[in-house]
């Protein structure tokens, strides 16, 4: 179960720029890491602007009842390319986060995976085993404090983990970069000028025993009555060994009637 979470995890882990808005920001604004501001250099007009960007990029946020999509999955791990993947997922807002996990070249569903506020459930169907976790196994893959809100948010696309310690921000052309420092990263978080969405995350480990870092670039944002939605997404995980996931939606649908089917068969055995 660990190996098939951590990828699942991996292609969510960073959808959505690891941040966190809603806390106030009591920044220091670092004029030397500031290429150029729009405003003036002052302190008051720095903090100022920042709060304006945050406010748009938190007007951007996908708000759903219930959501559905199917998206290709590639990735490259220590051992090479692995297979290509269809991955399905079902959510409920608050409730539910499924998934049907296939392996494209044998057009088979390998696993199903279901996520509830206090649960994990997965069917290994190759191997005919059923697992049951709580949903603090989702923060051991993880390493980092992780439950189902947050894994609702990056697969819906919403901002996470993001801290209030702002120690710089950068406008450079069409994008303006904003730096924080948080519990467990540095965090370098691109956004466009123009429209507040997210182009580019990169965090960085703070542990000086660790060298975590991660990338997250997105695009292919597609209009929706929830907000724009990013359906291309790629994400680069590195510590030891270095893990590349590529994502493509190339279906979704929001807030229609969705069922969660997770029977277990008789013949299968708990793990």
């Amino acid at each position: 179960m660990k190996s098939i979470v951590y990828i699942v995890t991996a292609m969510v882990l960073l959808m959505s720029a690891a941040c966190r808005t809603t806390k106030k920001i009591n920044t220091v604004i670092s004029k030397k890491d500031t290429a150029t501001t729009l405003l003036a250099d002052a302190h008051a007009d720095s903090v100022r602007y920042i709060n304006e960007v945050f406010r748009s990029v938190e007007k951007n946020k996908v708000d759903f009842n219930t959501f559905s999509g199917k998206m290709k999955v590639e990735y490259w791990d220590k051992d090479g390319k692995g297979p290509e993947l269809t991955v399905f997922v079902r959510m409920k807002k608050d409730s539910v986060i499924w998934l049907s996990i296939n392996a494209t070249v044998f057009s088979y569903e390998a696993f199903r995976l279901m996520i509830t506020p206090d649960s994990v459930k997965l069917l290994n169907k190759k191997d005919k085993v059923v697992q049951y976790r709580s949903v603090e196994y989702l923060e051991e893959i993880a390493q980092l404090p992780f439950d189902f809100n947050t894994m609702q948010d990056l697969i819906i696309g919403n901002p996470v983990f993001l801290d209030s310690n702002i120690i710089s921000y950068k406008n450079s052309g069409s994008s303006i970069t904003l730096t924080s420092v948080g519990d467990f990263f540095k965090n370098l978080m691109t956004i466009n000028k123009e429209n507040f969405l997210l182009e580019h995350v990169k965090l960085d480990d703070i542990n000086p025993k660790r060298s975590r870092t991660s990338e997250l670039n997105y695009s292919g944002y597609a209009p929706t009555a929830a907000n724009p939605f990013a359906t291309v997404r790629k994400i680069v995980l590195a510590e030891k060994n270095r893990l590349e996931v590529q994502m493509e939606f190339k279906q979704f649908i929001f807030n229609e009637s969705l069922n969660y089917p997770f029977a277990v068969p008789k013949n299968y055995s708990v793990q």
